[in-house]
């Protein structure tokens, strides 16, 4: 008989964009954006778990306490959820990168600057190559080292978050999530 099956998710390594999405997804596991209730306390005690198994944690307060320590840390907006850009800054995330994204195209209009920009056909989406443009000077902008491989691990990561009907380019409504 197998033991408890332990999620590899919070191993503590610094995890690469497309890993930090398959975290991300374990967690949120109603998939509404957000990390919070059940979900939540899933996480904390899977993350106290890992920091225990690396001989981190040393603290004796009770699990309440430590979590209400964490939230009030991590919760920037006090909203009682952990949303993704929060666990971006919580997990040793490869150069930050899905962080950066969003940074990017933060407020609606820049967000349209750069459809507008990136969606070169003018077909009303952003295929494959049309986002690794976007996010080959996304990361140009940002200083940030990459290579071929890099890129188009982003490119799938991105694909993989917002392409609701995996049709392999992204729709205006499915970008705007």
């Amino acid at each position: 008989m197998a033991g408890p099956q332990q999620a590899p998710h919070l191993h503590l390594a610094e995890l690469t964009a497309s890993q930090f999405l398959d975290v991300w997804r374990h967690f949120d596991a109603d998939g509404n954006g957000y990390i919070e209730g059940k979900e939540l306390e899933n996480f904390f005690q899977e993350l106290e778990s890992a920091r225990k198994g690396a001989g981190v944690d040393s603290k004796k307060d009770s699990l309440a306490d430590k979590m209400k320590e964490f939230m009030h840390k991590y919760d920037k907006n006090a909203d009682g959820k952990i949303e993704m850009a929060e666990l971006a800054q919580i997990l040793p995330t490869e150069e930050n990168f899905l962080l950066c994204f969003r940074q990017h195209v933060g407020s609606s209009s820049e967000f349209m600057e750069a459809w507008r920009r990136y969606d070169t056909d003018r077909s009303g989406y952003i295929e494959a190559n049309e986002l690794k443009g976007f996010l080959s000077d996304l990361l140009k902008k940002a200083n940030r080292p990459y290579d071929e491989p890099k890129l188009q691990e982003y490119t799938q990561t991105i694909l993989r978050m917002f392409d609701m009907n995996g049709d392999g380019k992204l729709g205006l409504s499915e970008m705007s999530r």
